[in-house]
């Protein structure tokens, strides 16, 4: 599969799908390994933050801090940016919870599309850990994920296996990008 660079002059590579499919996990290492920087997940600062149940209201706060991290961390880095999600992610979750999404955000995404979205797969464990609230509902979110990602067109390839599996074919995936 070949990947072309878009919008911005650095490569912004989003990992994406569905809750505890080891998206934080492999952003940490794959930033490690490029020694580069990796934007958080700020839906979950913002949940740990708050420490109530989120509400439609909760998610224009939530886009606007997650846009806002990642504009920080690509200050950060000279050339790769890696991103535990984004407000495509948003979105989805938006309207899976809410059944509705801001209109600002939908309007808001393309200029946050990333380079290249490594899609997570749901074949690993579902693990609990206070805020993931959805262990019945995996190949649904799966699902809405993958045809977000289909519907726009947008370059992504299915990481699936163990997390060494996902590192190793991430790492392929990002070194064919990186050096276009």
């Amino acid at each position: 599969m070949q990947f072309s660079r878009s919008h911005h002059p650095k490569i912004k590579i989003t990992l994406f799908g569905s809750e505890s499919t080891g998206k934080t996990t492999l952003a940490e290492q794959l930033a490690s390994h490029f020694h580069t920087v990796w934007t958080p997940e700020y839906a979950r600062i913002y949940q740990e933050r708050h420490n109530r149940l989120l509400t439609y209201r909760d998610v224009t706060p939530i886009a606007k801090g997650q846009i806002k991290l990642e504009q920080y961390y690509l200050s950060q880095t000279q050339e790769l940016l890696i991103c535990d999600t984004d407000i495509l992610e948003t979105k989805v979750y938006s309207e899976a919870y809410y059944g509705k999404c801001p209109e600002w955000i939908v309007q808001t995404i393309p200029g946050c599309y990333a380079d290249l979205y490594l899609f997570m797969d749901i074949d690993l464990p579902w693990i609990p850990d206070g805020i993931r609230d959805r262990p019945n509902d995996r190949e649904e979110m799966h699902a809405r994920f993958r045809e977000e990602l289909q519907s726009r067109r947008l370059p992504f390839v299915l990481l699936s296996g163990n997390m060494e599996d996902r590192f190793i074919h991430a790492l392929k995936y990002i070194e064919e990008l990186v050096l276009k």
